[in-house]
């Protein structure tokens, strides 16, 4: 294994500056290998498709939103890439976004298989690679953090869970506060509802950020509200709805767009630009507008990059698809 520290080989947070002036985001960074299906799926023989590599997990696509809001030097990756030439990769486009990569170097890189179909829907074939085997951090990768935000996966299962539960109170030891993105219903029910429930009791986040079907989960094992000093629950093109810090469900109409073929990344960079908004002094709501802003530009920059993907040119889609607004 190897540890990388700041710029070339070892990558950490720079020395100086201001205390309590960056945000971290702790979870993974992959592949995503978006496949844009012209057909049905075909077994035994071949299925006209267009493919797309890019830059992915949820906390990494979280981290270069806010570095796009808070600017360079103010934004960190915290986890566990692959030691090979596509962790290279990736942690270089990283870099290249003004977020400051602090990661072990240790097996090899994860990838997410997207298959799209022409109806928005999405399938995700999930492989984590190193990110799941991450099992400690430096103590300096915390070093001014004035919020910690931890995707859900890395508090599903171990080792992850221990690594992070420990980043979590150091975090909170030095004054700086935690935000929790749920992630996954089939992520959390696989690992099980309860557990995940005890989790957050124990972790406690200052903001809990869920989508409307990982609420209606938590909701369905008793209840969410009572996780978090702010619940903020994403649905899509439907308004956001904000719980705690003095608001009982308020809603926040985003943006609306159309034709959005691929919302992937569209929940993260809302966490994203809403922690940076935060940061920068804002109150929740405003904040909460300016996350549904990025995750608007995020989706517009997608769909220019794939246009030429032709979405649904087969005879089991159409490229019409449900009008979209970011989460």
């Amino acid at each position: 294994m190897r540890v990388i520290p700041a710029r070339a080989d070892t990558r950490s947070p720079t020395s100086g500056g201001p205390q309590h002036c960056a945000l971290g985001f702790l979870g993974d960074l992959l592949e995503d290998v978006v496949v844009y299906r012209r057909s049905a799926v075909r077994a035994d023989t071949d299925t006209p498709c267009v493919i797309r590599r890019r830059r992915g997990g949820s906390a990494a696509n979280a981290a270069v939103a806010a570095a796009g809001v808070a600017g360079p030097g103010r934004v960190r990756f915290l986890g566990q890439v692959g030691a090979d030439s596509l962790g290279d990769r990736l942690l270089d486009e990283l870099a290249a976004q003004g977020v400051e990569p602090c990661v072990r170097r240790r097996g090899r890189t994860g990838a997410v298989v997207v298959l799209l179909g022409g109806d928005g829907e999405r399938t995700m074939l999930t492989d984590r690679g190193a990110c799941a085997e991450f099992d400690g951090f430096e103590p300096g990768w915390l070093d001014g953090l004035a919020v910690l935000h931890t995707a859900g996966y890395s508090l599903l299962e171990e080792p992850s869970r221990s690594a992070a539960l420990g980043m979590i109170g150091a975090v909170r030891r030095a004054g700086g506060t935690v935000s929790v993105d749920a992630c996954s219903v089939g992520a959390i029910a696989d690992s099980g509802v309860a557990a995940f429930r005890e989790t957050l009791t124990e972790v406690a986040p200052d903001v809990l950020l869920c989508d409307a079907g990982e609420a209606a989960l938590l909701d369905a094992t008793g209840g969410y509200r009572q996780f978090a000093h702010l619940v903020v629950v994403k649905d899509g093109p439907r308004p956001t709805r904000l719980y705690g810090a003095s608001f009982d469900g308020e809603p926040v109409t985003p943006p609306r767009l159309e034709d959005v073929p691929d919302t992937t990344g569209a929940g993260d960079a809302f966490a994203g630009g809403l922690l940076a908004a935060r940061l920068a002094g804002n109150a929740w709501r405003e904040a909460t507008v300016a996350g549904q802003v990025v995750a608007a530009a995020h989706l517009r920059a997608i769909a220019v990059q794939d246009d030429t993907a032709q979405v649904g040119a087969g005879p089991d889609s159409s490229r019409e698809v449900p009008e979209e607004t970011a989460e």
